[in-house]
């Protein structure tokens, strides 16, 4: 009995610390610009120095 109060435990922390982290990825804008990512990706924007 003693390991699962244990174990919900651990997964209650593991669990608030991805909660942090995704609240403080929205915090700090990394979800406003989904148009660019997408656009970067198809057309390719390097130069060629022939």
């Amino acid at each position: 009995m003693m390991v699962i109060i244990l174990l919900l435990i651990i997964s209650i922390c593991i669990s608030g610390g991805f909660l942090i982290a995704f609240l403080w990825s929205v915090k700090d804008g990394q979800y406003d610009d989904n148009y660019a990512a997408a656009n970067r990706i198809l057309f390719d924007q390097t130069k060629n120095k022939d």
